[in-house]
């Protein structure tokens, strides 16, 4: 084993290589063992003892060597290409995305992205979108700008790519999560807007550079698409289509998603016409209805007049450290509150829906929570 291989990136990497290995088995094995290093070095008796570790699993490991190898080369193929890797154990992982049971653990990185904005928004369509579907796509963009959200999107055809190249136009961040690794731009043709992105926003994939393009790539990218989403905006969608996925996907993440009305002789809007019909999406009208459904404040809104006019001595015990917290923080998952204040998770849940319920706080996507005073 190399001088490389001590390197638990490397180990990382490795498992994340080896079959049958699924984001909730590599969780688990890591959360057994210590980590990733460990399910390559412990004793076969003591990894039997590991939760959905099986027999198949523990004979991969006589091909260690190869898995480390293979790793060891896609670390080096990242360095030559200027592609950043980032573990799910790495501070920096998007915690959008740490919170699914279905998280990518290894992330390929192309740009100076912000994995972890404030705000982002998703917005996704079909490929062939039409005049209307772009000019929609444009002003949804133009009347987001005051908020700065990250734009997330695929870097497809049509609706995709007109609301990077929009947010490219209006200085806000943006964000290509690709079907293929970040070093093959798909398509090609849209390789100049991908290099555009990299000075604020940039690319990234869950498949290493080497990775064969499939098909099914781009359905499972789609996951990641509606992960790192606050809310997702479907500004057109045929009957069937990518698009339809990742707005299913992010109604089962418990995301906010909004479809644009439109004709309703155009195959390109029956899509979002059936996602508000099913009660899947909100009907988006304008940039109103994201700043009520996220409780968005606009930059120069500022928020230290509202702080200043709380009144702290009306509250006593865990909800006044869960307002000082959160007047400090800004907004927290459930369990970052509960670690912070060292209180049950239950006795949490209660305090949070009684200051939900006085208007102070709105939960938000994620299981995150925002002071609104």
């Amino acid at each position: 084993m190399s001088a490389q291989a001590s390197d638990e990136l490397v180990y990382e990497l490795a498992l994340n290589l080896v079959p049958k290995i699924g984001p909730g088995l590599y969780r688990n094995i890591v959360a057994y063992t210590g980590s990733a290093r460990a399910f390559f070095e412990i004793p076969s008796g003591k990894l039997a003892k590991v939760p959905r570790v099986g027999k198949k699993l523990i004979a991969y490991r006589k091909s260690a060597d190869q898995f480390i190898k293979d790793a060891e080369e896609i670390i080096a193929a990242c360095r030559k290409k200027s592609i950043r890797i980032l573990p799910f154990s790495d501070p920096e992982f998007p915690k959008r995305l740490k919170a699914l049971d279905d998280s990518p653990m290894i992330l390929y990185i192309r740009g100076n992205v912000n994995l972890n904005p404030e705000r982002s928004i998703g917005i996704v369509g079909t490929r062939n979108a039409t005049e209307y579907g772009k000019s929609i796509t444009k002003k949804i963009i133009e009347e987001l700008s005051p908020f700065q959200p990250s734009i997330i999107s695929g870097l497809a055809y049509g609706v995709d790519i007109e609301a990077h190249r929009a947010a490219l136009q209006n200085n806000i961040p943006t964000i290509g999560v690709l079907g293929s690794s970040v070093h093959q731009i798909y398509p090609s043709i849209h390789k100049a807007t991908a290099e555009q992105m990299f000075e604020a926003g940039g690319l990234i994939s869950e498949y290493p550079p080497g990775t064969e393009m499939h098909p099914g790539n781009f359905p499972q990218r789609n996951r990641i698409i509606a992960a790192l989403s606050d809310a997702i905006i479907v500004v057109e969608a045929a009957k069937k289509g990518g698009a339809l996925i990742t707005a299913e996907i992010a109604y089962s993440y418990n995301k906010e998603v909004f479809a644009v009305p439109g004709n309703l002789l155009s195959s390109y809007s029956e899509g979002c016409n059936n996602l508000i019909k099913q009660l899947k999406a909100s009907i988006y009208t304008g940039a109103k209805d994201i700043e009520d459904a996220l409780s968005w404040k606009k930059e120069d809104q500022g928020k230290s007049v509202k702080k200043a006019a709380l009144d702290l001595n009306q509250f006593e015990g865990e909800e006044k450290a869960i307002i000082q917290l959160l007047l400090d923080k800004k907004e927290l998952e459930i369990d970052q509150l509960a670690s912070q204040l060292e209180l049950p998770l239950s006795i949490l849940a209660s305090k949070l829906l009684a200051l939900e319920f006085q208007g102070l706080l709105k939960s938000l996507p994620g299981k995150k929570y925002r002071l609104l005073v």
